[in-house]
């Protein structure tokens, strides 16, 4: 089974990142707006021994909250959002999930940036376009993070939701 673990943020004016995405992103209409804190990996792990990580690298964790403005390129495909609030709660929400159990499957190769992808452009071109246009797009998407969610994803790139874990109060 292949899955992934993201942060699905309510933003206000999540319809701004949607419209962004309908132009820009092959997966608009397949995944809602999202922040990956676990990359799609392939694996037999029951739902409840994946339930049980999760609650264990959650432990410590509470809602916090994020802000997010500017668009940039990366790898010369992708638009990210950026994080401007709260990058240091969702890069120790990613260490503590790839720890243990998901250990196996972090990229070690790639660094860890946490962003909301509002789009992918293969051709340079169309990409170097898309980037300029975006450029003075500086809406701020503001929200507090709650819980994680828990994807499996099929052939087709469907995604559906396994599980939703809410992010625990600290004692």
């Amino acid at each position: 089974m292949l899955r992934a673990i993201h942060i699905f943020p309510y933003f206000d004016n999540l319809h701004s990142i949607n419209a962004i995405r309908a132009k820009y992103d092959p997966l608009a209409d397949l995944i809602p707006p999202h922040v990956t804190l676990v990359f799609p990996f392939e694996s037999n792990i029951s739902k409840e021994v994946l339930e049980e990580h999760l609650h264990e690298a959650t432990v410590g964790s509470h809602p916090f909250r994020i802000a997010m403005t500017g668009v940039t390129g990366a790898e010369g495909e992708y638009l990210f959002l950026n994080v401007k609030v709260g990058n240091d709660h969702i890069i120790q929400l990613h260490d503590k999930l790839y720890s243990g159990l998901l250990k196996q499957y972090l990229y070690r190769s790639l660094t860890y940036t946490p962003h909301l992808t509002v789009g992918r452009i293969m051709d340079k071109r169309m990409f170097e376009i898309a980037l300029a246009k975006t450029e003075e797009w500086n809406e701020v998407f503001e929200t507090t993070v709650r819980e994680i969610t828990v994807e499996s994803i099929d052939e087709r790139k469907n995604y559906t939701v396994e599980m939703t874990v809410p992010l625990p109060f600290r004692s």
